[in-house]
């Protein structure tokens, strides 16, 4: 016999784990189960399933420890850079342990490292150089340009935030972005000298050709919102990089 499900119980464990998820998104069934006042084989007879709990209470399930401390580590980031919170204050933002944060990320360095990585175009660079090695500027400008505006433009705030800590030189910003920055920009350079040598492109140092294009693309993604705001700018964003890049690509011809 199929035992029925009581409806007293079940408002009684969704009222409790309504209170209690609201103070702790990663709270375990245990918990939830003996806010109840019921067994855990209670609770697994009416629900079945946490997701079936939180579908029950109109819930998302939560997101994963790593991607809140990612994401609460860029707001404060934003905020005033890295010195200005603590490894406790992360913890309380993202609304985990302390012994969560170190071991997922033992050191500033670290945090700051994998946001950039995470939230920036810096690796996805890394990968497009390796594709089109050999290809002509005309054909590799263009997909660079959308490649760092596609990674870039849904999270210009959390861009913001790390090109500013990025610029102070901070240990912590040099250590964290050491293992993967240097590499992404130095293969555009390589790709852009051997350009220069076959004629493709205007002699200049690697590095300001860098500079060259992906500077105009970083300042209209940072000024767009002003320039929306303030003078009436309105262009649509695929005709802004078609414009930025036949920009780009005249600046850079022999």
């Amino acid at each position: 016999m199929t035992l029925q499900a009581d409806p007293t119980i079940h408002r009684q464990v969704v009222s409790a784990a309504r209170t209690l998820l609201a103070k702790e998104p990663t709270a375990p069934i245990s918990r939830i189960a003996d806010e109840a006042g019921v067994s855990r084989a209670t609770f697994y007879r009416h629900f079945g399933t946490r997701d079936a709990l939180l579908a029950a209470i109109e819930l998302e399930p939560p997101t994963p420890a790593r991607q809140r401390i990612l994401e609460a580590g860029a707001d404060l980031i934003g905020r005033g850079g890295l010195r200005s919170f603590s490894m406790e204050q992360l913890a309380t933002e993202a609304g985990v342990s302390r012994a969560t944060v170190y071991r997922l990320f033992p050191t500033k360095a670290a945090l700051f490292g994998e946001i950039v990585r995470h939230y920036g175009p810096f690796e996805p660079i890394a990968r497009l150089m390796q594709e089109a090695a050999d290809r002509p500027p005309d054909e590799v400008i263009p997909r660079l340009v959308r490649t760092v505006v596609e990674a870039a433009a849904p999270r210009i705030g959390i861009m913001r935030g790390v090109l500013l800590e990025a610029s102070s030189l901070s240990t912590d910003a040099m250590t964290g972005v050491q293992p993967f920055v240097p590499g992404a920009i130095r293969s555009l350079a390589d790709y852009l000298a051997r350009q220069m040598a076959a004629g493709s492109v205007r002699r200049m140092h690697p590095v300001l050709a860098v500079q060259a294009v992906l500077g105009p693309i970083f300042l209209h993604l940072l000024t767009r919102p002003i320039a929306e705001r303030l003078v009436g700018f309105d262009l649509p964003m695929d005709d802004a990089v078609d414009q930025l890049t036949d920009a780009i690509l005249a600046g850079l011809r022999p």
